[in-house]
């Protein structure tokens, strides 16, 4: 078994229980529990569990977890909120952006106003907030349903011929070596198509998404313009990356109101 499909197994089984054993997990994953110790080692860096004596248990839920959440996450949505309306001021009258599935983006389309725009995105439940609005332009790249996402390899294509303005982003991690990751493989080339296709990127993520790494990276930090997140993302970790030269835009409390 690879490492790579070992790790998911075991953030599966960590997200079902909130704990788990290494001599539970050499047993099921039929390897030893000096392969089990290393994994959870390297899952640990990553920022996805915390270790403990014999095991290790899971440290707060991300917004994607390992696959793509028929309902948006409702976990922190007071800095979703506030990132949401940050985010849309950099949004203008006649702009085409494009929407990434995720909580914090569907905050954004909760609160977009009916006013000329071109909006693309493959999330069903964005597309579903924003299908009454009549002056906007909603552009639905087509497929089969996966979870709340529209995929299809030939509709990626026609993303690809796109002249997007902006791409709003989500992610599941923030970090210094791997940059923006995700633990679902089927949503790493959608994303980065759709970064390949916009002017410009905006990562919108809540402070809980720093410093941890998920098993794919799509995307290295300097590919994001800005990261917009809210203010409870630690001091030490905003000098962090902004040593990394990376663009950190705090929301501010006031603006969600």
């Amino acid at each position: 078994m690879l490492a790579a499909t070992r790790h998911r197994k075991i953030i599966d089984e960590l997200q079902q229980r909130g704990a788990v054993k290494v001599a539970q997990l050499s047993v099921s994953l039929q390897v030893t529990e000096k392969t089990i110790r290393d994994d959870l080692e390297k899952l640990e860096a990553k920022g996805l569990l915390k270790r403990t004596h014999g095991g290790a248990l899971l440290l707060e839920p991300s917004e994607e977890n390992i696959y793509p959440l028929v309902y948006p996450n409702n976990k922190l949505e007071d800095a979703k909120e506030m990132i949401a309306a940050a985010a849309l001021k950099h949004v203008h009258t006649g702009d085409i952006i494009a929407l990434d599935g995720g909580s914090t983006t569907l905050a954004m389309a909760r609160r977009m106003q009916n006013k000329p725009l071109t909006v693309v995105t493959n999330d069903v439940l964005i597309i579903r907030e924003l299908a009454l609005h009549d002056q906007i332009r909603l552009v639905v790249p087509g497929g089969y349903r996966h979870h709340n996402l529209l995929l299809h390899p030939e509709s990626l294509d026609w993303v690809r011929r796109m002249n997007i303005h902006t791409f709003f982003l989500s992610t599941t991690g923030i970090h210094a070596e791997y940059g923006f990751s995700v633990f679902t493989p089927e949503l790493a080339p959608v994303k980065r198509i759709f970064i390949e296709a916009s002017k410009r990127v905006i990562c919108v993520a809540d402070h809980s998404k720093f410093d941890k790494g998920a098993l794919f990276t799509f995307a290295s930090l300097p590919e994001a313009e800005r990261i917009i997140t809210d203010d409870d993302l630690d001091p030490l970790i905003l000098s962090k990356y902004q040593a990394l030269q990376a663009t950190i835009e705090q929301a501010d409390r006031s603006g969600n109101e």
